[in-house]
């Protein structure tokens, strides 16, 4: 089907483009043209292949590494972990069996799925882009329009390349104005979180657009886009522009000469237009926005790092159940400032804080100091090549010097299905996504998410701190 070229956004070109059919009941048979596996979501969904004898139908358009269960310490094979090989060989034996391409630890570019689908050129404007992962989102920050898929899901895309869903609405969110030292692209999207509720963005798909998100780094719209779905959105976007075209020139997987050329040129046509119409518009000030902390068990339940813990009997009725049950969980109290919080562990890594530039921040921070006794604090690249950008930049060195410990590229603590879990009632400072109960492998370990910059500041003073009184 052809782009409606009529005025519209984003999304709209783009699913357009991808549908195959229109259902009767009103979703759209989408095709995806790039799916991410790996080895937590996928072992059943080709067990099903199996059972129906069928093959996959677009092996080429499939990309697989290996990232949630991978030990961050020692990767020899076999690993300790039985259930962990178990997942290992199985995508190891399926990839082999349909021919798909498998990053895995011996191809130097093993990462978090999330990481080295755009640092390999894989991640394309105008893409449709599903993976077994709640935060496939990511990948709108290059103008992608990206799902989170479950693992039958996983199965259909092998089968058919295709998905059944319903086209989402369409908001609108610029974030305008500058923002201030020591404030990231984790501090915009938590402010953004806490402006619209966890579940603001159910129906939705979130534009991102304004001043601050056309200044900012392709790394750091991929942290925005990341948490989209935290804030209850189907995915998040961002419009192409120059700096996703400089992003992929030269990258393994782009187009090459002519071919990237006419290739930029279309991807810049799908941004939204000027007047295109939207469900919903939603603006604010950057120049307001803090360094950010989730006091809570939801990503919405965060505050300024200089501000106190909201009060009970000031939220709005519906809201008090949530706050009372986060505050026993927690182990904290109302009016409190949120500043000077002790932690036990300090997290930098994952798929929306493992990228060069997030290390580079926590590396400066890092250097003023040393990680405070008590303190188990970790660095994670995100992918193989991350790491050795890191390496050849001497990062690593300056984390060493600091007392943190260098780790092998994976998720690592930010969901715990590997060795790096919290153990008993530990406060974690992590620069993940999900502040959940038990998210970070202990039932009743509690997390803290923040920029990697405020979680290397949390590790030099054992606590709660502003990044910009160290900066």
């Amino acid at each position: 089907m052809a782009i409606d070229m009529t005025s519209t956004n984003l999304l709209n070109k783009v699913w357009d483009a991808h549908s195959v059919r229109e259902l009767p009941g009103g979703q759209t048979q989408l095709f995806i043209g790039l799916h991410l596996i790996h080895e937590v979501t996928s072992p059943q969904a080709f067990a099903a292949l199996r059972e129906m004898n069928l093959p996959v139908r677009f092996p080429k358009r499939t990309v697989a590494t290996i990232d949630h269960i991978i030990p961050t310490l020692s990767q020899q094979r076999p690993l300790a972990d039985s259930l962990a090989e178990e997942m290992m060989v199985a995508i190891e034996d399926s990839c082999k069996e349909h021919g798909i391409r498998l990053f895995d630890t011996a191809s130097g570019q093993q990462g978090v799925v999330h990481v080295i689908g755009p640092e390999l050129g894989l991640t394309q404007p105008g893409m449709t882009i599903a993976c077994g992962d709640s935060h496939t989102s990511t990948h709108g920050a290059f103008g992608a329009i990206a799902f989170g898929i479950g693992t039958s899901q996983v199965r259909d895309v092998l089968a058919t390349q295709c998905l059944t869903m319903a086209r989402p609405k369409v908001r609108r969110i610029e974030v305008n104005g500058k923002l201030s030292a020591g404030v990231f692209a984790k501090d915009v999207i938590l402010a953004i979180i806490r402006k619209l509720g966890v579940n603001g963005g159910v129906g939705y798909a979130y534009e991102y657009a304004g001043t601050v998100l056309d200044a900012m780094s392709i790394e750091e719209r991929l942290t925005v886009c990341n948490m989209s779905i935290e804030g209850g959105a189907r995915c998040g976007y961002v419009n192409p522009d120059d700096t996703t075209i400089e992003y992929l020139r030269e990258r393994e997987f782009s187009p090459e000469g002519e071919s990237f050329d006419r290739a930029a040129r279309w991807w810049k046509s799908l941004a939204s237009d000027p007047d295109a119409p939207y469900d919903d518009r939603v603006e604010l000030d950057g120049n307001k926005i803090a360094p950010s902390v989730t006091w809570g068990i939801n990503p919405g339940q965060n505050i300024s790092v200089d501000e106190r813990l909201p009060r009970i009997d000031e939220a709005a009725p519906k809201d008090r159940p949530s706050l009372e049950e986060a505050y026993a969980y927690m182990s904290l109290k109302p009016g409190e400032p949120i500043s000077g919080t002790p932690i036990h562990v300090a997290f930098i890594g994952s798929c929306t804080n493992g990228r060069i530039s997030d290390l580079r921040e926590a590396a400066r921070v890092a250097q003023s100091g040393h990680v405070a006794p008590g303190v188990k604090a970790l660095v994670v690249p995100g992918s193989q090549a991350v790491a050795r950008q890191a390496e050849a930049e001497g990062l690593h060195e300056v984390f060493r010097a600091a007392g943190f410990e260098w780790r092998l590229a994976g998720c690592s603590m930010c969901l715990a299905m590997n060795p790096d879990k919290l153990v008993d009632r530990e406060v974690c400072a992590s620069s993940s996504n999900r502040n959940f109960k038990g998210r970070q492998g202990s039932p009743v370990g509690r997390t803290l998410l923040m920029s990697p910059a405020m979680v290397a500041a949390a590790a030099i003073r054992g606590k709660v701190t502003d990044v910009r009184e160290v900066l």
